[in-house]
């Protein structure tokens, strides 16, 4: 059966799939933001995740039809209907008090239901905990379609698995889980998957296994990363420099090279409340899943801590002192600004009566604006400072001159343990 894809929703997950699945199948793109649409109709991805080289080999002028491949991208619910495959990759994040919002995958599960047919299949990305797909989304896609599940439509789920900023572990050079709503359907999604990623796939035995897979991933990173903030507090205290510790430790073959720093973005920083909140509708409290959270959430307010504690051995006047912000995506060589935790850094810092100036060269100062209420500049800052923060290890930085931007007796605090040079490391 020859196929025709369509994705819902081209951010850093769907438009590098939609793009890959595109060298291989007829594949509409599909957004309802406008403004995406037309700058990628004109070949530029301003999330940098394609090259406009690669999105302009993709892209064709017209809706292809199930005998030709490339990939169209629209706004138009017209230009999906006649898809028989519709892949989910919405965005699943949490509310101020870290509640998941599933508000993006039940309208695009209502996008979906409105031009359903039977035969086909819904296929969800976006990271969710187990039991979502089934409980949560398609009963959405029936109401809205009027079809029955597993009789007239079918599903799978296949999490996603993009690493913003890597051009190395790049989609399809990633091995990709799979699962469908019946055995036959698992079979068909996965030879689907198959076809385009390299790396193989692995087919699990249901979609809620499949589900539970992506949101541990995610939440075995966090709570590793949470151990070592908590010994980088431990070393501090004790006048040891935790990433000499941490380089010694690594010698042994079986060590994990875990580094302590501010855990954001849309995976790490979110995914373990989705997999907290299914425990605890079970009757189940997770003790190290929300620990590990509490402890990574904090380090914010303790890197400004940190920053502060250091002036003040320096004898640096902490009120109206100018502190410059080397960074505010939640990581390098990135502009996903996406839950950072550089936030709640300047937050903390103007708690204390200082003046925060944010540099980054990747980042979209009109979103950080209206995302965080924070002025951030693109250009490098003529004035000089009584506070370095290095927040964010852009390539940029490592070549930035820091004494141009220090004032007489200013400080330089690494977050991210880079620099050769710095008057304390996280």
């Amino acid at each position: 059966m020859q196929h025709k894809i369509t994705v819902l929703g081209l951010g850093y997950v769907g438009l590098p799939l939609a793009r890959l699945f595109a060298t291989k199948f007829p594949t509409v793109g599909f957004d309802i933001n406008q403004a995406r649409i037309q700058d990628l109709n004109k070949g530029h991805d301003d999330t940098l995740e394609v090259s406009d080289e690669l999105l302009k080999s993709a892209l064709v002028q017209d809706n292809p039809s199930k005998d030709q491949k490339g990939l169209y991208c629209s706004y138009d619910l017209k230009d999906i209907e006649d898809s028989n495959i519709y892949i989910i990759t919405v965005p699943t994040p949490v509310d101020k008090n870290n509640r998941p919002v599933l508000t993006p995958l039940i309208k695009a599960s209502e996008t979906v239901g409105k031009v359903l047919k039977k035969g086909d299949i819904v296929i969800y990305e976006s990271t969710v905990y187990p039991g979502a797909t089934e409980e949560d989304c398609i009963p959405v896609v029936e109401k809205i379609s009027g079809l029955k599940f597993n009789i007239d439509f079918f599903a799978g789920y296949s999490p996603e698995r993009i690493n913003p900023g890597d051009k190395e572990h790049t989609v399809e050079k990633i091995l990709k889980v799979t699962s469908g709503s019946t055995p036959e359907i698992g079979i068909v999604v996965n030879d689907i998957y198959k076809s385009v990623i390299t790396a193989g796939t692995h087919l699990a035995p249901t979609i809620k296994v499949a589900e539970a897979a992506k949101v541990i991933e995610n939440s075995q990173r966090d709570i590793n990363i949470a151990f070592v903030n908590e010994l980088a507090k431990i070393f501090n205290l004790m006048d040891i420099n935790t990433h000499d510790v941490l380089e010694a430790a690594g010698t042994k073959w079986n060590f994990l090279p875990f580094k302590p720093g501010l855990v954001g973005g849309h995976c790490i920083g979110v995914d373990p409340y989705y997999l907290a909140q299914k425990a605890q509708e079970y009757g189940y409290h997770p003790e190290i899943i929300l620990a590990g959270r509490r402890l990574n959430d904090s380090m914010g307010q303790y890197v400004a801590a940190q920053v502060i504690k250091t002036m003040i051995k320096k004898n640096i006047a902490v009120n109206k002192a100018k502190i410059l912000m080397l960074g505010i995506t939640f990581k390098e060589n990135c502009p996903d600004v996406r839950n950072t935790k550089i936030v709640d850094v300047i937050s903390a810092l103007e708690d204390y009566g200082t003046t925060v100036t944010t540099y980054d060269p990747w980042a979209n100062s009109a979103e950080v604006k209206h995302e965080y209420g924070i002025e951030s500049t693109s250009e490098i800052p003529t004035e000089r400072f009584d506070a370095i923060i290095l927040g964010v290890a852009h390539k940029e930085f490592l070549k930035l001159n820091l004494e141009q931007l220090k004032n007489e007796n200013a400080i330089v605090y690494d977050v991210k343990g880079i620099l050769k040079h710095s008057d304390s490391k996280l």
